[in-house]
């Protein structure tokens, strides 16, 4: 029952964030420079995400078949195969690597 308060929480806070912005500025325009670290904003937060999530905690648990399960994603992306192929030949390619070095 507590998991579900917190979901609730959660999805409360994050409705009440994202009216504030229309709610306060109303028809106000952005600053130049504030709409750039907006549209730069999501990308930053991807790549530490992405580094966090191959690294490990504190950059010590380095699976070292996630980067060439990356690199696979990225040249199947490269050649243009849809994203749920590229992410399953990611799979496929760190599956294969474990289960051939086990």
């Amino acid at each position: 029952m507590t998991l579900w308060i917190a979901i609730a929480a959660v999805a409360a806070g994050s409705f009440l964030l994202k009216a504030a912005g229309p709610a306060l500025l109303g028809e106000r325009e952005l600053p130049p420079w504030s709409v750039g670290v907006i549209a730069l904003l999501a990308p930053a937060l991807l790549a530490g995400l992405v580094v966090v999530e191959v690294l490990g905690r504190r950059w010590a648990d380095l699976d070292w078949t996630v980067p060439v399960a990356l690199i696979a994603v990225v040249g199947a992306r490269l050649l243009r195969a849809p994203v749920l192929l590229a992410v399953l030949i990611g799979v496929v390619t760190a599956a294969a690597l474990r289960a051939l070095t086990a």
